[in-house]
């Protein structure tokens, strides 16, 4: 549906210059929408900051979605581009069940990222406006609720959301970062991980994702992605000759996950730090280079544009199944080792998700400071946060990140 441009009326002589919310247009605003992400992400002196390239695509975080949009808020009569927002819309599910059926609760979603506002033009209420504009195109395509996600140290962002725009923390998962060394990772001998087909992921993941929170309706557009690379599942070899993959069923104990490639997306960036660090995690590398058989948990390039591999759909079942799952995240390491531009491996979980203490990861990398807040778009009653209380699991979509 087009976005209709919304402005105020012409200011008075003592009134503030207009702002108007449109709908972005690459081949007029990229130029300036870039310079403004340039400025946004500039951190704060003497601090560490981790920074995004686009890599020339402003709209690259929500072009993989169907229904998507970016909006650009000029400010006076020079129409200076001074803000951004995007967003996506999706079908999910909610955590619950049909009373009458097995059949999960699906749930019209909409996702906001990418708020910017120029340094310079701040506390004029733009962001309010891009916030709202956004909404409005949201329930107008039928979204039925709009979460954002945040750290929780961001508090004007908190701010805006919580006090302005009536959001409502509701998550907080963690995410973990395992760093790609130079070595390779040993892999358990008996342990056999096979790639699976999509058609055949699709079946196993709605099936063990129907109870849990944001698991996609269109999964199979996701796994035929081309950033997609496989979806691998690691089983104790014993079982591999009793195993028929066609049937969509797998042995008693088993883990599952799918690799997704971030770095054809955006990039990221470590900038702010010491010398004295660049060059301790030079060292760590050297030594990781001289001598891999000593597994020296070397510190990868962060300091340039690096890339990064996502695993999502992370599932386990069996007594075995933790053993499994940290094995298959070993093998993801190893895969990542053949992409020079891959730095890190991520996952993102909630915290209650019994996966997550399967995952290898490094504590200092590593946080669970997001902080996701939701809101109902429409009439609002005083139930309908009750949905989100039903399920630990929370299926983390790549095409979010």
């Amino acid at each position: 549906m087009p976005f209709k441009k919304i402005a105020a009326d012409p200011p008075a002589a003592d009134e503030k210059p207009p702002v108007v919310v449109r709908e972005y247009d690459e081949a007029t605003d990229k130029v300036a929408v870039e310079e403004l992400e340039r400025r946004c992400e500039v951190g704060q002196p003497g601090k560490p900051s981790l920074v995004t390239d686009l890599m020339g695509d402003p709209i690259a975080r929500v072009r993989n979605f169907v229904s998507h949009i970016m909006l650009v808020a000029e400010y006076g009569d020079g129409k200076e581009i001074v803000g951004v927002i995007r967003g996506c819309i999706k079908t999910v599910t909610s955590g619950k069940r049909s009373r009458n059926s097995e059949v999960p609760v699906y749930v019209k979603f909409a996702y906001i990222l990418g708020l910017r506002v120029s340094s310079t033009h701040r506390r004029l209420g733009i962001a309010t406006k891009l916030v709202q504009e956004l909404e409005g195109w949201c329930r107008k395509n039928g979204a039925e609720y709009a979460y954002m996600a945040t750290e929780c140290s961001n508090k004007p962002s908190l701010n805006l959301f919580t006090q302005k725009c009536n959001y409502v923390k509701f998550r907080n998962p963690t995410v973990l970062v395992q760093p790609v060394h130079l070595h390779s990772k040993p892999l358990a001998s008996d342990i056999a991980i096979v790639q699976v087909p999509h058609q055949q992921v699709e079946l196993v993941y709605r099936r063990v994702f129907s109870s849990s929170e944001f698991f996609p309706k269109d999964i199979d557009r996701l796994l035929s992605n081309r950033l997609n690379l496989g979806t691998f599942v690691a089983l104790p070899k014993k079982s591999v000759s009793k195993w028929n993959p066609k049937i969509g069923e797998f042995p008693p104990s088993f883990a599952i996950l799918s690799i997704w490639d971030t770095k054809e997306v955006y990039r990221l960036q470590v900038k702010g730090v010491s010398a004295l660090t660049h060059a301790a995690c030079l060292g760590t590398r050297v030594l990781d280079a001289m001598v891999p058989w000593l597994k020296i948990p070397s510190v990868p390039n962060v300091f340039k544009n690096f890339g990064f591999y996502f695993m999502y759909g992370l599932h386990m079942e069996g007594k075995d199944g933790p053993r499994l799952m940290k094995t298959l995240c070993k093998f993801v390491h190893n895969t990542a080792r053949n992409d020079p531009d891959c730095r890190v491996v991520v996952a993102e979980v909630g915290q209650t998700d019994p996966v997550r203490e399967a995952i290898p990861h490094w504590k200092k990398f590593s946080w669970d400071e997001d902080i996701w807040c939701i809101k109902k778009l429409g009439q609002v009653n005083q139930n309908y946060y009750d949905w989100h209380k039903s399920s630990p699991v929370i299926f983390v979509d790549p095409r979010d990140l």
